[in-house]
């Protein structure tokens, strides 16, 4: 009987002193990004005192009124804030459910085109959208639907009156979802494609010898294997909750769409540095911020629980 040699293999600790000396290039080239987060992301959180404050710009936050929980009342005493809040929550949970759905359709139906060229430049036109800024998509769509735009050009045609479609409360969620929507699903489309080139190609072949269709097989093969990243996607989207897409909203409504289009944001925005009351704005970004750290953390609990996903 053969004597089997066992190999153990021994884990070398570094200090941190050995490990800086190791790797010190790298330190060196995340220095830059890290100096411009403590700069940029942590240092302003000083700020959110202000949130507990009746802050006068010329008293500064040493100096202003401590109100303890005040500003944070008056968030459920507004209609404006609760109006706000659900515009919030309809706009992106809308988004998040179709971001979710029409890049997992268009994935399956991009997977069954057979001609490369075609596939890939049908993938690069519907891809390039997520590269274009809010502000050049808003000028777009003021072009398109505007009362001069394409859209009631062509109305005028039938003999029907232009219709202001970017100062309609009743539609603008669902411009607003829309366009977030052709804008941002190619990105999306992308990493399901990726999925499912992952899956093994075996499988398929030995669906087709048993007689399975085109639908049969993505049916029972092609959803299956792209099922983790679809949980992992739609867990982590839940995070995003209560962000409706700032850039977006501020460059599209107006006064005449706030009953419908004013989210959380753009609420604090406007109370905050348009009128003047920074306590209020802090509060209520500190309210959202603290709800979607709240959601985010839960999100990535389900997505480790159920897909193993995890990024720490």
């Amino acid at each position: 009987m053969k004597r089997q040699n066992k190999v153990t293999s021994v884990v070398v600790r570094r200090t941190w002193k050995q490990e800086i000396q190791h790797s010190w290039p790298l330190y060196v080239l995340i220095l830059p990004s890290f100096v411009l987060a403590i700069i940029f992301c942590y240092i302003p959180m000083g700020g959110l005192v202000m949130a507990f404050q009746n802050y006068k710009p010329w008293l500064g936050i040493t100096g202003s009124e401590f109100v303890g929980w005040s500003n944070f009342r008056q968030i459920f005493e507004f209609k404006e804030s609760y109006q706000a809040i659900i515009n919030t929550v309809i706009i992106a949970v809308s988004k998040i459910i179709l971001g979710l759905v029409v890049p997992i359709i268009m994935a399956l139906l991009l997977n069954e085109v057979r001609n490369a060229g075609l596939k890939k430049g049908i993938q690069t036109l519907v891809y390039l959208p997520h590269f274009l800024s809010w502000v050049t998509v808003a000028g777009m769509l003021r072009d398109i639907l505007g009362l001069d735009g394409i859209v009631n050009s062509f109305l005028k045609l039938f003999g029907v009156e232009p219709i202001f479609f970017l100062g309609e409360a009743g539609m603008f969620r669902q411009i607003v979802v829309a366009s977030d929507l052709w804008k941002g699903f190619g990105f999306g489309m992308i990493v399901y494609l990726a999925a499912i080139s992952n899956i093994d190609q075996s499988l398929y072949e030995a669906a087709e010898m048993d007689g399975a269709n085109r639908w049969q097989q993505t049916l029972h093969i092609t959803l299956p294997g792209i099922m983790p990243m679809i949980i992992v996607m739609a867990t982590l989207s839940l995070g995003n909750v209560l962000n409706a897409g700032f850039d977006q909203i501020f460059n599209l409504y107006s006064p005449l769409t706030y009953s419908t289009g004013d989210i959380i944001d753009t609420y604090v925005y406007r109370q905050s540095l348009v009128n003047g009351q920074y306590s209020f704005g802090t509060a209520v970004g500190l309210f959202k911020s603290g709800i979607g750290l709240a959601l985010t953390a839960i999100s990535y609990k389900i997505a480790y629980n159920v897909a193993g996903y995890r990024i720490f």
